[in-house]
């Protein structure tokens, strides 16, 4: 099964993907993953991205696809992807399917896990992250068990500079500017389902696999 997963930040992608992949034995694809990937490993089109980057500039689209393209037709992936990420743009989204129609590997399902701002935001700024060993928190729903000292490593634990209001709002704003434009398109398309990411993770993973069912 070949799936999108989509969502602004904070609402469970990183979660359900999990879950997803272990229940359907399928790859994880997530585009930042992938990028570095192919830099670390002076690939071809890690190097062009490479320069792109030292300028200071954003790796263009067809450089991303042409990515993807090659990562989709790996041996991990004859059961399937779960790609997270992308496509990020309407002009993604269209390219990536003409891409996917060549090598017969056409998405079969988008899952759009939809949350409210305000849960958003008390979910982001409440994330508390160990600079050493990368365990994750929240003061509320998943607090360490010594208040500000990482359970794992008893290293202090840190708020990321991006996890504030005002930086949710930014990327609120990118995200709806860009990224729901690419949910509209496959909505018409039949393939999403629009999934409430503000339930318990075990109600919004049910809510997942009956989707995929549907669309298996």
């Amino acid at each position: 099964m070949n799936i999108l997963i989509m969502g602004p930040a904070g609402a469970g992608k990183g979660t359900m993907s999990d879950l997803i992949l272990k229940e359907y034995n399928i790859a994880h694809i997530s585009t930042g993953d992938m990028l570095r990937e192919n830099v670390r490993n002076s690939t071809a089109l890690g190097l062009e991205a490479q320069s792109y980057m030292n300028q200071g500039k954003l790796v263009p689209d067809d450089l991303i696809n042409a990515m993807v393209e090659d990562r989709i037709q790996q041996p991990d992936c004859a059961n399937g992807y779960l790609l997270d990420g992308f496509p990020r743009t309407l002009v993604q989204a269209e390219v990536f399917d003409k891409i996917a129609e060549k090598i017969g590997k056409e998405v079969d399902a988008v899952i759009d896990l939809q949350v409210k701002f305000e849960i958003l935001e008390e979910r982001i700024t409440g994330r508390r992250i160990c600079p050493k060993c990368g365990a994750i928190y929240h003061i509320h729903n998943h607090p360490s068990k010594v208040e500000g000292v990482c359970d794992v490593c008893e290293s202090e634990l840190q708020q990321r500079k991006d996890d504030t209001v005002e930086q949710l709002k930014v990327r609120m704003e990118a995200y709806e500017s860009s990224t729901k434009p690419v949910i509209d398109y496959y909505d018409q398309k039949g393939l999403v389902t629009h999934i409430d990411a503000a339930q318990k993770p075990e109600k919004v993973f049910e809510d997942i696999k009956k989707a995929l069912e549907k669309n298996a």
